[in-house]
């Protein structure tokens, strides 16, 4: 018989994580977030050669009224290399969420290598993320996606996922479906599947393990969002291994202490 000493709030939270597949929460170190919004900016400035006298405070939301479609691509990678180079940037994207990924989690943790960056212009067919789930794809499904939007995300300008009682029902069925293309899954499961509204200013959570994706933004405003992996360190690895995609970020003394000890010579 298992044993359950979490507490009330942990056990409200982990029943809602498992029932919905995703928890959306204020961020409460709003510092971080805004060291981060901050630095984002920046380098948006910089690429596209804007003055910061010209900064208007909605320029993510409205960065396709300066950037082609030819250009994103480009303009995405500049993003996601210059931010993974600066050395608190996985220290914020985790402090923003760090209270809820405790709790889902645990305190011991291992972080991905490199935080991801989405931009899904307007009407941008380039962009679409197809119906998957990450564990399809050899990733561990001990791990959870800390998905962090950067403007108001909702509708089509946000991403979707498949509940897990959906899913169950598509496990049933799972093998007149495996070989279908990606669209013809989405199809399958759009009734089904629950768009994501989230503000800027906020955290989501979600299991990778459920199907999730995107559709073209058919929004007027212009998508930002990031996504970063975390599991708990000694839980089982999948393809994507510790030191290769994996950093240890909150390892104790006594996991130290053991991955040290060696047996004394006799």
């Amino acid at each position: 018989m298992a044993i359950n000493y979490l507490s009330e709030e942990e056990n409200l939270i982990s029943k809602k994580f498992l029932s919905d597949g995703y928890l959306i929460v204020d961020i409460s170190e709003i510092n971080s977030y805004q060291w981060i919004e901050n630095k984002i900016k920046k380098l948006v400035l910089k690429f596209l050669k804007i003055s910061k006298k010209d900064l208007h405070n909605d320029i993510l939301d409205n960065v396709h009224e300066h950037l082609s479609l030819n250009e994103l691509n480009m303009f995405r990678m500049y993003i996601i290399e210059e931010i993974n180079k600066l050395k608190d940037f996985k220290f914020h994207y985790f402090t923003v969420a760090k209270d809820l990924i405790y709790k889902i989690v645990g305190n011991e943790l291992a972080m991905q290598k490199k935080i991801n960056l989405s931009i899904q212009l307007p009407n941008d067919s380039s962009s679409i993320l197809p119906v998957h789930s990450d564990v399809w794809s050899g990733d561990s499904p001990f791990e959870i996606v800390v998905w962090l939007p950067l403007v108001n995300c909702f509708k089509t300008k946000s991403m979707y996922i498949l509940p897990p009682a959906k899913y169950k029902s598509l496990e049933k069925s799972f093998k007149k479906v495996v070989n279908k293309s990606s669209e013809s899954l989405f199809k399958i499961i759009k009734k089904d599947v629950k768009w994501i509204n989230i503000k800027s200013g906020q955290v989501l959570i979600f299991n990778q393990s459920l199907p999730h994706g995107n559709r073209v933004n058919v929004e007027e405003t212009t998508r930002w969002s990031m996504n970063c992996r975390f599991k708990s360190l000694l839980s089982p690895y999948g393809d994507k291994k510790l030191g290769e995609f994996f950093l240890p970020i909150t390892t104790r003394v006594a996991t130290n202490i053991g991955l040290e000890y060696k047996e004394p010579g006799l």
